[in-house]
């Protein structure tokens, strides 16, 4: 019976242990277990915390029994992405120049978590410092797609869908700085969530651009989601129920998101949208120069600001970064202040244009990815291949971490494709409802 419940949503986990036919522990039991025994454990986590998960389980079992859980979530286990700090144990952000990391303490994401009653079972791997959205990582590890065991699963936030998509948590908590948490949730068949930059908190994750950083869930369901996000932030989750399509208007951004998009992605975001507008959606198709001139701008934008960050540790050295992360890096070493300041400037601007041409939809749909996971060996032998299709990868989910938007993908018929909403910044609570009324018209 517990291991029916390994592979299903969060938020019905959480059910199912209000009603008293899951116990956490035995849950937390059996997660443990699976991971324990799957072959490429040591490639999805960086470290499991059974010690912690245990006595967390066991808290969560009197509180159940007591009738006295801290929300819908208590007793569900979940993975971290080695990003966010946690007390004890070794955040090393998928990089050698932070092994032996130990934080004092949790994150505020942890933390939060935490006191929702969620249980920690452990730390999952991750792109070098989040700096690609491949999930490539040899310096520690890459762990599998889903869906081809010769490709990567997408990053920066690897383990984390991995964690999930396998089995081996609830959920995945990961982070989105230019598409980290929606690119391996499309590819491995999974719901990510893009929060707005500064609703969740960042207290305790190791930054990457702090001003583009988001924290995010990687889930079964859009109501996994939901309650993630109440959780974070201690907002009041939204009401999914009679969540419709009927009469919603959806722009289809055309332009710069299906340049050299593949076919799969094609045909999946094609057949999604079908369905989208047979459960009532009404769609429109349009370019707008805004998002075609925020992306321009990414390189100046995003380069300087991740080598401001990390290039006095970087440059101590240099030969302990995977080659393609380190000219990453150093490309923004390129840019004067004055142009970043001034495409910074021209970057507001765009954001409002941008918001201004789209008030009348409901959301803006586009292709998650418009490219599938590369193979893993091609990508180390061939680094040129790697900057293309990493740059190709991050294209479209940078669109939304550009205008500061919230984001979220869902998964389509296509295995590996992925179909994204985005709306206006902290419009979580409408995104969530219209990707509810989404996910199921996509069944």
């Amino acid at each position: 019976m517990t291991l029916a419940y390994l592979s299903r949503p969060a938020a019905e986990q959480g059910r199912a242990i209000a009603e008293g036919t899951l116990c956490p522990l035995s849950l937390t039991e059996a997660f443990l277990d699976a991971i324990r025994t799957h072959p490429d454990h040591a490639r999805i986590y960086t470290r499991v915390t059974e010690a912690r998960a245990l006595d967390e389980a066991m808290a969560a079992r009197s509180r159940a029994r007591a009738g006295l859980r801290h929300g819908p979530l208590d007793g569900v286990a979940l993975s971290w992405k080695d990003l966010f700090d946690t007390a004890g144990i070794a955040t090393e952000a998928g990089s050698a120049l932070l092994a032996g990391r130990v934080p004092e303490t949790d994150a505020d994401a942890v933390a939060a978590m935490t006191r929702a009653g969620t249980i920690c079972l452990g730390k999952t791997h991750m792109t070098e410092f989040a700096y690609s959205g491949l999930g490539l990582n040899p310096v520690t590890a890459t762990p599998p797609c889903i869906n081809d065991p010769a490709a990567v699963p997408g990053g920066s936030s690897s383990g984390a869908a991995a964690s999930v998509a396998f089995g081996l948590a609830a959920l995945g908590m990961g982070s989105d700085t230019g598409g980290s948490v929606r690119i391996p949730a499309a590819w491995n068949d999974l719901v990510g969530l893009k929060t707005t930059a500064g609703r969740v908190s960042l207290g305790g994750v190791v930054p990457l651009a702090p001003t583009f950083d988001t924290v995010g869930p990687l889930a079964r369901s859009v109501e996994d989601c939901a309650l993630v996000l109440a959780a974070l932030d201690g907002s009041t989750p939204p009401d999914l129920r009679g969540a419709s399509l009927s009469g919603r208007h959806f722009l289809v951004l055309e332009g710069a998101p299906f340049d050299d998009i593949r076919d799969p992605p094609a045909k999946g975001f094609e057949e999604a949208t079908d369905r989208l507008a047979a459960a009532g959606a009404r769609i429109t198709r349009a370019r707008l120069d805004p998002v075609e001139d925020a992306l321009a701008l990414s390189a100046i934008i995003y380069t300087p600001e991740c080598y401001a960050q990390w290039r006095d540790l970087i440059e101590t050295r240099p030969d302990d970064v995977f080659s393609p992360i380190l000219a990453r890096f150093r490309a923004g070493r390129e840019h004067l202040a004055a142009d970043y300041i001034a495409a910074r400037s021209e970057l507001a601007r765009h954001r409002t244009a941008y918001l201004d041409q789209t008030a009348g939809y409901d959301a803006v749909l586009l292709p998650t990815a418009p490219n599938m996971p590369p193979d893993a060996d091609r990508l180390m032998r061939d680094h040129a291949y790697f900057t293309t299709e990493n740059l190709l990868t991050l294209r479209n989910t940078r669109i939304a971490n550009m205008l500061g938007l919230c984001a979220l993908t869902l998964p389509t018929t296509i295995p590996s494709v992925g179909i994204s909403l985005m709306a206006p910044p902290m419009a979580e609570a409408r995104l969530l409802r219209l990707s509810a009324a989404a996910e199921a018209a996509l069944r």
